[in-house]
């Protein structure tokens, strides 16, 4: 059986590595080793999306005209680099959500594409709901609305599709394999 091992090498054991978690070890075929290698190539690169680790302050401002207005969502990093949420209101038109990786949010701004390390670490790591902390001190209307632009996101997002079991402390303690 042809496998895709995400492994580290054994300390100490030049012959044998070990599974980075009880489910490093994936059933091969050719779309699971481009999606693979795609996303351990995104997550090496020089100025990879960082980790999510929550959701910051989030805020509506109405536009000028009735039906505009902007939602600006900050999320929380493992770097602290800026991440943001926004999505746009156009009387008319149905909302448009972007990502943004930096202070400024430019008009190139999209979601980011499925199965990417950015939508992952997105789809994957965001609550269900906007958290009441992020809209503390807010207007209930443009917080009803903040919420309501929010759950946009996660349906643009949509479910994550990660199935991994999380590595625990005792799977150092897993037998390694060897080369």
């Amino acid at each position: 059986m042809r496998v895709i091992l995400l492994a580290r090498r054994v300390p100490g054991k030049a012959d044998a590595v070990q599974l980075m978690a009880p489910d490093a070890q994936i059933p091969w075929s050719e779309s699971a080793s481009d999606r693979i290698r795609g996303i351990l190539s995104e997550a090496t690169a020089r100025g990879a999306p960082p980790r999510i680790t929550g959701v910051g302050n989030a805020f509506h401002t109405p536009g000028a005209i009735p039906g505009e207005g902007e939602t600006q969502i900050f999320l929380n990093t493992e770097t602290g680099d800026p991440v943001s949420l926004l999505v746009l209101r156009r009387p008319g038109q149905a909302p448009r959500w972007a990502v943004a990786m930096g202070e400024i949010v430019d008009e190139a701004a999209r979601p980011p594409a499925a199965d990417t390390l950015l939508w992952y670490r997105l789809a994957c790591s965001l609550p269900a709901r906007l958290p009441d902390s992020s809209l503390e001190g807010t207007d209930p209307a443009q917080a009803q609305t903040a919420r309501a632009d929010y759950s946009i996101i996660r349906r643009g997002l949509g479910a994550c599709t990660r199935t991994r079991i999380p590595a625990t402390p005792d799977a150092a303690q897993a037998p390694s394999r060897s080369m």
